[in-house]
């Protein structure tokens, strides 16, 4: 029997006609409404005509994001139809159906979603599908509302599509569908917004770790919500399970205060969230007896999907958990990061659902703004190898033709198809195989869907089974970091344990699809279908492990230290039982912010044997003739086989007979790494580079150009037959320099000419030049340029030398490239200073008709009666 009561106290009612018009004119529409308004209920019971209005019979599906929120609104629309889910109304999640031939609404996940379309594109029978929390931006939800777009365009002009969605980015989702915006009033009652922020010194959430400090603080404000909100229930919002049973154990006392600590999420057995959704009355149910206050402490699941009755404040942590992939690592993980704006905006709305409502922001009002305006979505920042699977069976690997409000990052679709041709889903030109067709139809990420189906060649069905029901929800904290004593926990707690039974659960559902299959093993490692070589169960948990995620193998390096196939160190934990065991499968690892290696969340011992047949892809014999930088002082060419497993060298022999031309690139590399200092540079060499780069600089071609740039993009002309470092060490940098000389032209000859190496100056010294410096300098004593009238000058006459004149004793006196101006302005000075200083040494008044010495005036009087006696 209908609820007419109910159904009218909906809001989006006024707005069921304009969805109508919408329908029928483009044949989509977006509906933006408030949570709670009823456009997940309401418009799917109307459409479906189950209203006695007169509506025409039709079959509708609901997809919404996650299986609580399917069960929730399966459940509310059969409430309000007076029927029981499976009737008029059903759902479908994964492991579990209620619906039969009178079921004209369905809802769906998103997953299963996408499922039936990958089977039928055309849906047959379903003539309107809502796409339910379009704001959430779930990579499932893009995908599949990208999908049905393009069944409208090509197949089924007919199929009828609504995207609802709470927050207001409803006209990008009109611009994706070509459809107009349908906009429903809501009934929510003001909400007095109370910050109500941590102490100081509280540390910012980093990975999965949240500081305590602020869960504590989160537990104090409940109690203050308690205490200063009289009435209705209040509504905790975490960022994961680990935090809603850490705050959890810290209300133990709030029983004092009259209420109640009950949990909300996802890994919560169906029968507490029934429990929690369908309400506790708060102050009293009507029939006289009062119920006690209730503080649920939930998961972003209660954010906008979701009705929890009775609430009237809202705790929020502003903390959210979303998906990241750290792609140079192939480690995923999920990260706490700030609610975004529109996701505290959601969460404050659940306290004025029913009644005027408080919401206590555990964070100070200033952090408002800095906050992101909406939460990432997912396509940008998560593992996209299920999305890539699903668009090449689709058949656009590339997503490039997907109507999608962002296109996924080349990177990860590149990191994504990758995998997906390393466990044989996609052929070298990007299509989907048989292979990954078959992987697709399990539901599964490849990677599990890779273990399933080749653990149960290798291990037998039952046992691939269970271990990929393992992976693909991990085990709480208690059960430890070893996949194979998790095995063996799970199955002693299947029917008391929440994790146990759901693991049970996904047991029967995947042996189920492994029968469906028809028991067909193609290309797994092992032998046959049995047990084959496997003793015992830790054994064969490696193997389907080791399968799922091959580049995780891990080597033992040093104490918990271990290198991943993938070339990512990870780190065991200081107690874990795992510890001393040579070789790892890891299933589960994150990079905490700021660590160099990875951290072991769970892993399974496997010997050498397993890890070469699960990763064979990545087993190779290869020779390496390179220059390692680590041998000896300066490093070295090495010639070596090197047998290895991806990043993890397994065995390391000389190489016997490498090919020269092999060493000599290597040599070259080493050259071109390590620098030109690796040859032998002699004095002669070093004037010669400087001579050479001084004429490359003012005349330029045909004089070549010595930079280290140049000559090491110049190596191969002159390196010779060079095989090690010691035949660098050979190679004389002077006779190389020599060889790129214009020879050719005949300029070479001019060398001494343009740029020689040393000056005759009027004393008949031949001083070096230095090249060094720009312009190049000539250093002489004063004494031995008398007479000097012009200034030495080099490249043709285009570059004066600046010549530093020195003192007897070799001390700079003065500097000068025009000894013309200086004898007549600068030597006056200098001549005043030194004469004092150095009275044995000529000084003339003109000195540039003087005649120049390298001796005293002693030394020089002799000299010259010498040559007058002879």
């Amino acid at each position: 029997m209908l609820r007419t009561d109910e159904l009218a106290r909906l809001p989006i009612g006024e707005a069921l006609p304009r969805v109508r018009e919408a329908l029928r004119g483009s044949g989509a529409a977006v509906v933006h409404a408030p949570p709670g308004t009823g456009k997940t209920t309401l418009i799917p019971l109307a459409l479906a005509g189950l209203l006695d209005d007169g509506a025409a019979a039709r079959t509708v599906l609901v997809a919404e994001p996650r299986r609580m929120a399917a069960r929730s609104a399966a459940r509310r629309m059969a409430w309000l139809l007076g029927e029981q889910p499976g009737d008029s109304v059903g759902f479908t999640v994964r492991g579990e159906r209620r619906a039969g031939p009178r079921t004209r609404v369905e809802v769906v996940t998103t997953g299963v979603l996408l499922q039936r379309l990958q089977r039928d594109q055309e849906l047959p029978g379903v003539d309107v599908v809502l796409m339910d929390e379009c704001h959430e931006r779930h990579l499932d939800a893009d995908t599949a509302l990208a999908f049905l777009l393009d069944v409208r365009a090509t197949l089924r002009p007919d199929l009828r599509l609504i995207a609802a969605s709470a927050t207001q980015d409803s006209e990008a989702w009109a611009r994706l569908l070509s459809a107009p915006v349908v906009h429903g009033s809501g009934t929510s009652h003001p909400v007095d917004v109370r910050h109500a922020p941590p102490p100081s010194g509280v540390r910012p959430a980093h990975g999965t770790w949240v500081d305590p400090a602020l869960l504590r603080h989160v537990a104090a404000t409940v109690r203050e919500a308690l205490e200063t909100v009289p009435e209705g229930d209040v509504l905790c919002f975490l960022p994961g399970v680990g935090e809603i049973n850490r705050v959890g154990a810290l209300l133990t006392d709030v029983a004092a205060l009259g209420a109640e600590v009950l949990q909300l999420h996802g890994r919560a057995p169906a029968a507490v969230q029934d429990t929690v959704l369908r309400g506790g009355g708060g102050n009293g149910n009507g029939d006289g007896n009062p119920r006690r206050r209730r503080v649920i402490l939930s998961t972003a699941v209660a954010e906008s999907s979701l009705t929890v009755p009775g609430v009237r404040v809202v705790v929020d942590s502003g903390l959210a958990r979303e998906p990241r992939m750290d792609h140079a690592r192939g480690l995923g993980s999920l990260a706490t990061v700030r609610v975004s704006r529109a996701g505290a905006d959601q969460r404050a709305g659940r306290a004025g659902r029913e009644a005027p409502g408080v919401t206590f922001r555990c964070w100070p009002q200033g952090e408002d703004t800095g906050r992101p305006k909406e939460p990432s979505p997912e396509i940008a920042v998560a593992d996209l190898t299920a999305f890539a699977l699903q668009a090449a069976c689709w058949g656009d690997p590339g997503a490039a033709s997907l109507a999608l409000l962002d296109a996924p990052p080349q990177g990860a679709m590149a990191a994504a198809h990758a995998t997906l041709r390393a466990v044989g889903a996609l052929d070298g030109a990007g299509r989907v195989t048989a292979r990954g067709a078959r992987m697709a139809r399990l539901g599964l990420h490849p990677r599990l869907a890779r273990a399933l189906l080749d653990g149960a060649a290798a291990v037998g069905p039952q046992l691939a089974a269970e271990t990929v029901a393992l992976l693909s929800e991990e085990p709480p904290r208690e059960y430890g970091d070893d996949a194979a004593e998790a095995l063996r926990r799970a199955r002693a707690r299947r029917g008391g344990d929440p994790y146990g039974a759901r693991w049970a659960a996904e047991v029967r559902r995947l042996r189920a699809l492994l029968g469906a299959e028809g028991g067909r093993q193609e290309g797994g490692p092992g032998e046959g279908a049995g047990r084959g070589r496997f003793l015992s169960d830790d054994e064969a948990v490696g193997m389907v492990v080791a399968l799922a995620q091959p580049e995780r193998i891990g080597r033992a390096r040093s104490g918990t230290s271990y290198l991943m196939v993938a070339g990512t160190r990870a780190e065991l934990g200081r107690d874990s039982a795992l510890r001393g065991t040579p070789w790892l499968a890891v299933a589960v690892a994150d990079r905490p912010a700021g660590a160099a290696s990875a951290r072991v969340r769970l892993a399974v011992a496997v010997d050498e044997r397993t890890a070469l047949e699960a990763a064979g892809a990545l087993h190779e014999l290869r020779e390496e003739v390179r220059w390692d930088a680590a041998r000896g002082d300066e490093g070295d060419v090495v010639a070596q086989e090197v047998e290895s497993l991806g990043a993890v060298r397994l065995a390391v022999r000389a190489l016997p007979r490498p090919a020269p031309e092999r060493l000599r690139a290597a040599a070259l590399e080493g050259l071109r790494q390590s620098g030109l200092g690796l040859l032998r540079w002699t004095e002669s060499a070093v004037s010669l580079r400087r001579r050479l780069g001084f004429l490359h600089h003012e005349l330029g071609e045909p004089w070549p150009d010595v930079s280290d740039e140049a000559l090491l993009e110049r190596a191969e002309e002159w390196l010779g037959t060079v095989r090690s470092r010691v035949g660098l060490a050979r190679i004389d940098a002077a006779a190389m320099l020599s060889g790129l000389l214009p020879w050719a032209s005949g300029e070479a000859a001019r060398l001494e000419e343009l740029a020689p190496e040393r000056i005759e100056v009027p004393s008949g010294s031949r001083v070096r030049v230095d090249y060094e410096q720009h312009p190049p300098v000539l250093a002489v004593k004063v004494q031995e340029m008398f007479g000097a009238r012009e200034t030495p000058r080099l490249a043709g006459g285009r570059v004066a030398v600046r010549v530093h004149l020195l003192s007897p004793a070799g001390r700079p006196a003065a500097v000068t490239s025009d000894l013309a101006s200086f004898w007549e302005n600068g030597y006056p000075s200098v001549r005043a200073g030194l004469r004092g200083r150095y009275p044995k040494h000529p000084w003339p008044e003109d000195p540039a008709s003087a005649e120049a010495t390298r001796h005293t005036k002693a030394k020089q009087a002799a000299r010259e009666r010498g040559a007058s006696g002879s």
